[in-house]
């Protein structure tokens, strides 16, 4: 029996490369992450900020920052126990080195999860993908810090940050 190795090796390699295309896709790309979908962690974290993909942090940040919620960047943002674990277990399960892994990995690349970095800003390819933005920029009025994504990201409630 005579197969054609060749056309069939194509075929699959034709697949192989859809497949790729599609997934990236689906995923909204490189600079996509998963909102928060958890209503609680919504409320509590939305009601003062853009309450961020949890894949955009290792859990030991997420921990770290939940542990010191009574000084959360210069504010109290503390809440009930039985609301702050449920916040800590859906970030935990959630972040970038663990069920949001798929989409961490390319904001957590080069980054120590050892050290339970706690600013986004902070992360080596948040700064690499942001350099380009003058300083006076980060100062406008509508903008006023580098944690305000929507002002420059429209879709960032939806978990897309392209440009």
């Amino acid at each position: 029996m005579n197969l054609p190795y060749r056309p069939i090796a194509l075929g699959l390699l034709a697949i192989a490369f859809s497949a790729l295309v599609f997934q990236r896709a689906q995923a909204g790309g490189s600079h996509y992450f998963p909102p928060v979908s958890d209503p609680v962690v919504k409320e509590e974290c939305g009601s003062c900020h853009l309450a961020f993909a949890p894949s955009m942090l290792p859990a030991s940040s997420w921990k770290r920052m939940m542990g010191e919620l009574k000084d959360h960047f210069g504010d109290d943002a503390s809440v009930d126990p039985v609301t702050a674990a449920q916040i800590t277990n859906y970030l935990v399960g959630n972040a970038g080195d663990s069920g949001g892994r798929r989409y961490g990995d390319k904001l957590l690349r080069g980054a120590s999860t050892n050290e339970a970095p706690l600013r986004i800003t902070e992360l080596k390819r948040w700064v690499k993908e942001h350099r380009e933005v003058p300083a006076w920029e980060w100062q406008h009025k509508d903008v006023r810090s580098k944690a305000n994504c929507l002002a420059c990201h429209a879709g960032a409630e939806r978990g897309y940050y392209d440009d």
